[in-house]
């Protein structure tokens, strides 16, 4: 259990691990907001099937260059939330 300090104060936040067709995707539920949250790098690496999560990271940053080069509004400033790596530590991820 971790805790976000945002602009409404201390928020709990939960993150797991749920599997997408045996690929581990990081989440996190944050219990003030009673909403879940993903790493979009791991639903990326999952859809495109990538062999580990640089080639996800890097699909996911040449994509997001794409879409604000056409205009695409569809990217917007996200914040990034801790979520627990492959080696246990917490990293900021999208």
């Amino acid at each position: 259990m971790a805790i976000i300090v945002g602009k409404g104060g201390k928020t709990k936040m939960e993150d797991k691990v749920q599997l997408f067709e045996d690929q581990p995707i990081r989440t996190a539920w944050v219990e003030d907001e009673e909403e879940w949250y993903f790493s979009i790098v791991d639903v990326v690496g999952a859809l495109t099937e990538q062999p580990d999560t640089d080639g996800a990271r890097n699909y996911w940053k040449v994509l997001k260059s794409r879409l604000k080069d056409e205009g695409n509004q569809l990217v917007t400033n996200c914040n990034q939330l801790k979520m627990t790596a492959q080696e246990d530590n917490k990293y900021g991820t999208i």
